[in-house]
């Protein structure tokens, strides 16, 4: 059933991209996904997802699935909701709350110092990548994929969507990675991850 979610979500994707603004000449677009390619893309995602179930728990690819439903809600600054719209940190909020019962902190930078700090090499789906996109460090967040891409609510204008992190834009932007670890006690978060 997860599998079949992804698709649809990816489907979705396809979808909002042909309806996207105009992206701004500093930030990329978001990632291409044409019917094409997601038809290529259909047997990858399908192990990677499947390897991901197994790296962080069936509750983690549930998380993922759940945010990639929620591509083309609009950003909007201090949003915390479907209905309304979200900001970067609002939607990371809203993911953990909804997936695994974890209230992390409300704004980027307090979920960075909330979080374990972690290599880039070390990241796996459902952990937290952070930039610089307003001249101080951890202004923005978002949760990654794999494959060095993430999802996020970039900035007004924009929607919620996945990019590269490997885009130039960016890889000079990125202050660091960070892994939500479970509440000692909890069974909500147990699957964090693991």
């Amino acid at each position: 059933m997860p599998i079949r979610r992804l698709v649809l979500s990816l489907s979705l994707l396809v979808a909002l991209q042909s309806l996207a603004a105009p992206h701004d000449d500093d930030m990329p677009p978001p990632v291409p996904v044409s019917p094409g390619l997601l038809a290529q893309w259909s047997g990858s995602l399908t192990s990677q997802f499947s390897v991901a179930r197994q790296t962080v728990g069936e509750k983690a690819t549930d998380m993922l699935t759940q945010a990639m439903g929620l591509l083309g809600v609009p950003y909007r600054r201090g949003g915390s909701s479907e209905e309304t719209g979200f900001d970067c940190s609002g939607f990371v909020r809203h993911m953990y709350e909804k997936s695994f019962g974890r209230l992390l902190p409300r704004r980027a930078n307090e979920q960075a110092k909330a979080t374990e700090t972690i290599d880039r090499e070390e990241l796996k789906p459902g952990d937290l990548v952070f930039f610089n996109t307003m001249k101080r460090a951890f202004s923005h967040v978002g949760i990654y994929l794999g494959d060095g891409k993430f999802i996020h609510a970039p900035r007004a204008g924009k929607s919620i969507r996945v990019d590269d992190m490997r885009s130039a834009y960016w890889q000079k932007r990125f202050n660091g990675a960070r892994r939500v670890q479970p509440e000692s006690g909890t069974d909500a978060s147990a699957s964090i991850n693991r």
